[in-house]
């Protein structure tokens, strides 16, 4: 009777808050992809739109770097998670992009009531309810607040990775296939961590 009583309860506060998670490096060709999963209150998604919180995608690096630490405070819980190159090569890039979202989301202190998950693919290992919105990241405050944090992340990894792996400015393209780099991969030759399944489809390994 008391656990019914304790799970009504954390049913109930979770209804007053957004929950959402997103992904980010799923497209890229070197480097781990990255997850992150936050919660805020109503009040402080109000105070998180405000400040100019939107998709990470239509912000630049200044503004998301500026804006990650106030989504770190406003926050009630948060999580970030990723998976390695390697896993994404062994086992394919949905189920690593799951994993980093798992990872992340045993981060939290509580598990949410509802997840919101941008895109249209189900979070497949999850067994709470989850709602999939196309966009997500423009139209939810934590969804945005998580592409963000993701976002900022996995770009500072890039940075610190430049050191290790020059000659392919990673600190530039983020580990994506742009033309440059596809370029370097043909003169450098791939590293460990490149993807080499989607460097198989460039015909280039």
């Amino acid at each position: 009777m008391q656990e019914k009583k304790e799970e009504d309860l954390r049913q109930a506060l979770n209804k007053l808050s957004e929950v959402g998670i997103d992904e980010v490096g799923r497209g890229a060709v070197f480097g781990p992809v990255f997850s992150a999963v936050v919660v805020l209150t109503k009040k402080n998604k109000f105070i998180l739109k405000q400040s100019g919180v939107m998709d990470s995608k239509k912000l630049t690096p200044k503004k998301r770097k500026l804006l990650l630490p106030k989504i770190l405070l406003l926050s009630s819980d948060y999580g970030i998670g990723q998976s390695s190159a390697r896993e994404i090569d062994k086992f394919g890039i949905r189920f690593a992009t799951e994993l980093s979202m798992m990872r992340a989301l045993k981060k939290l202190k509580k598990k949410p009531s509802t997840l919101i998950v941008d895109g249209p693919l189900l979070l497949r290992p999850w067994n709470g309810i989850q709602k999939n919105i196309v966009s997500g990241d423009s139209k939810f405050t934590a969804v945005a607040s998580a592409s963000i944090i993701a976002k900022v992340s996995r770009d500072n990894l890039m940075e610190r990775l430049e050191k290790k792996y020059s000659g392919y400015l990673i600190f530039k393209n983020k580990g994506y296939g742009t033309k440059d780099h596809l370029s370097f991969i043909k003169k450098n030759g791939i590293t460990n961590l490149h993807r080499k399944s989607f460097l198989k489809k460039s015909n280039l390994f």
